[in-house]
């Protein structure tokens, strides 16, 4: 297995953890369960370790992409610059979860605060993991750059494109 290969098989978690993060804290703040959320801060916190990951083998992959038919600079860049700051609020996403898991813990006044503060943050993480997911796409996925038309011929049967 290569760099590319793993940066492959871990770059969904930094992205589906928050999105079931925040499935779990909407969940828990509705039906008022402090287990509830904490186990969202959990998922949040899983989630800011899969990106130490997710972006530990990004370098590999690009060395490894940069040899590849069809793949150019221009789109490994973007991918790595949209990584980039989904990283970091994935980071603070994921140390703000571990306070707010402790607050829970210990019943501080401001918990309930803190996690609607920890859910605007998610918010940010999902439109920011979209924006990284799509661009990382975009490398090797002709058929989702934006802009580009897929060849009559390799169209799927049914579509009207």
């Amino acid at each position: 297995m290569n760099q590319a290969h793993f940066h492959l098989m871990v770059n969904h978690l930094p992205i589906i953890l928050p999105i079931a993060g925040v499935v779990v804290l909407v969940g828990g703040m509705f039906v008022r369960s402090e287990v509830v959320k904490r186990m969202a801060y959990l998922l949040f916190t899983i989630g800011a370790v899969a990106t130490m990951a997710a972006m530990a083998s990004g370098e590999g992959a690009e060395e490894v992409a940069e040899n590849l038919a069809g793949v150019t600079e221009n789109y490994i860049h973007e991918h790595e610059e949209k990584a980039e700051l989904f990283a970091l609020l994935n980071y603070v996403l994921g140390a703000l979860s571990l306070v707010g898991l402790w607050a829970s813990w210990r019943g501080k006044g401001f918990a309930k605060l803190l996690s609607f503060a920890i859910l605007g943050l998610s918010l940010v993480v999902l439109f920011l993991g979209k924006q990284t997911g799509t661009t990382g796409g975009e490398i090797r996925h002709t058929e989702i750059r934006s802009g580009q038309k897929v060849p009559a011929g390799e169209q799927e049967e049914g579509d009207d494109d």
